[in-house]
């Protein structure tokens, strides 16, 4: 596609979304930004870049991305929390959170489309309500947008880390220090496109970390994200030699039958009243039994 006289400076993302079919969300196209996949006169640009005149744009997304149909499905969710402003629920591992060309039933989405009937929209049509995501095999809390006002004020108490988030992890080996700091910063992987890397060119990012228990060769440990990077978390424990138990992505992917990382507590301010709330996603039985599983020296 060309860029006109009519688009001359505009961000890279919104020409494009300009020009993208409806289905096809801010998010994503800057998703495509981010992972190469999207090129001015064949050279690879930021978000931001500023078109000019004459410019060919090209991107690269699958050919059903844009034919995505979004169902209500009547699954089950565990709810916490709901009001007319937000739902906060406990997404079980192994769900996806919003859909995608290859996976668009059965996700967090077409729950909630379901249960919030009036959801459909709410800040883009493939991800309605969704403010922030947690992994295919994380478990634990979220909160989603019920309307418009409130899917703003979320995303920008995430953008602007005022959102507390505090995860549980089980990792391999002994984590050295009872409690640290991890500042590495990550990027999408050169090769492997569904990794993320550290890497000096890359996004800021930082964990905090405490040791709860040893076990002989793992440490239950709870981890605060400072940032939000995509795999955040396990990046961070693969760099100082302790990858989450089950990640078979970031680690050797044993020891658990799926990546023992869980959102325990998310804290953040009522879009309508301002006040300080936190929700508390408990421990998933599957969580529970690895812990007792190692505890036993099984």
């Amino acid at each position: 596609m060309t860029v006109e006289k009519s688009e001359v400076n505009l961000r890279l993302d919104l020409f494009l979304l300009q020009r993208m079919p409806k289905a096809i969300s801010r998010s994503f196209v800057q998703r495509a930004i981010k992972e190469g996949k999207v090129t001015v006169n064949d050279v690879i640009r930021k978000p931001n870049y500023r078109v000019k005149f004459g410019d060919v744009v090209k991107i690269s997304i699958p050919s059903n991305a844009q034919n995505i149909s979004i169902e209500p499905e009547p699954i089950q969710i565990g709810v916490i929390y709901e009001d007319e402003d937000i739902i906060v629920v406990n997404k079980p591992a192994g769900m996806i959170v919003h859909p995608i060309p290859s996976h668009n039933s059965g996700t967090l989405v077409n729950a909630l489309l379901y249960h919030c009937k009036d959801l459909k929209g709410i800040g883009g049509e493939l991800r309605p309500g969704i403010v922030h995501r947690l992994d295919k095999d994380t478990s634990g809390v979220m909160v989603v947008a019920k309307n418009d006002f409130a899917h703003h004020n979320l995303s920008n108490q995430f953008k602007d880390r005022k959102v507390f988030k505090m995860y549980l992890a089980l990792v391999s080996g002994k984590v050295e220090h009872l409690e640290g700091d991890i500042q590495i910063s990550i990027a999408r992987h050169p090769v492997l496109r569904t990794k993320m890397a550290a890497s000096e060119i890359g996004r800021i990012a930082v964990t905090h970390y405490k040791v709860i228990k040893y076990f002989e060769h793992a440490t239950l440990l709870m981890a605060f994200p400072k940032t939000g990077r995509t795999h955040q978390i396990r990046v961070h424990m693969k760099c100082i030699n302790h990858p989450i138990l089950g990640d078979k992505l970031y680690g050797k992917g044993s020891g658990a039958s799926r990546q023992m990382l869980h959102a325990t507590k998310l804290g953040f301010y009522h879009p309508r009243t301002h006040e300080w709330i936190e929700f508390i996603a408990p421990l998933p039985e599957d969580f529970k039994e690895t812990i007792w599983l190692i505890s036993s020296g099984v």
